[in-house]
């Protein structure tokens, strides 16, 4: 989305949407109000920034494991390696755009808590949307503000 067409939307007061899409069962859109009908938790985070230097916040919001297990996954759930071919990618509003690895987010393997943030240090994140929160990365680089799309894919079955 431009920047024009957010600068737009928030003007108006519209929730800001996340559009889940790819290889899901129950591709669908949130906003951050149906973000809070996930347990919700809280992260308190420190990392580094490229332009700003070392940054504290509060993030609280469901995990990313939760939301997209909700939308069904496309993974063979009798062959518990399945999984690991798929892939997150999380994309911005402003363009920041991120990849993770399934396995990454999965209690059976890496168990990284990911958050889709609903509230940055206690404030509402509604018009901006949820922000992909990271609390284990040093680096901020993979802290996504604005999230408007979020894409399974386990298109990766085969070496060729």
């Amino acid at each position: 989305m431009s920047e024009t067409l957010e600068a737009a939307r928030t003007a108006a007061g519209a929730a800001a949407e996340v559009v889940l899409t790819g290889d899901l069962f129950r591709p669908t859109r949130l906003t951050v109000p149906d973000l809070l009908a996930w347990p919700q938790h809280r992260a308190d985070v420190s990392f580094e920034c490229a332009t700003d230097g070392v940054q504290h916040h509060r993030f609280t919001g469901p995990l990313l494991h939760d939301v997209l297990t909700h939308a069904g996954p496309a993974f063979d759930p009798t062959r518990r390696k399945d999984r690991l071919r798929f892939l997150i990618a999380v994309h911005g509003v402003d363009g920041h755009h991120t990849v993770l690895s399934w396995a990454e987010i999965d209690p059976d393997f890496g168990r990284a808590p990911v958050l889709l943030a609903v509230t940055l240090d206690d404030a509402p994140l509604d018009r901006a949307g949820p922000q992909l929160v990271l609390p284990q990365d040093r680096c901020g680089a993979r802290h996504i503000s604005g999230i408007d799309a979020i894409r399974v894919d386990g298109g990766y079955s085969a070496w060729t």
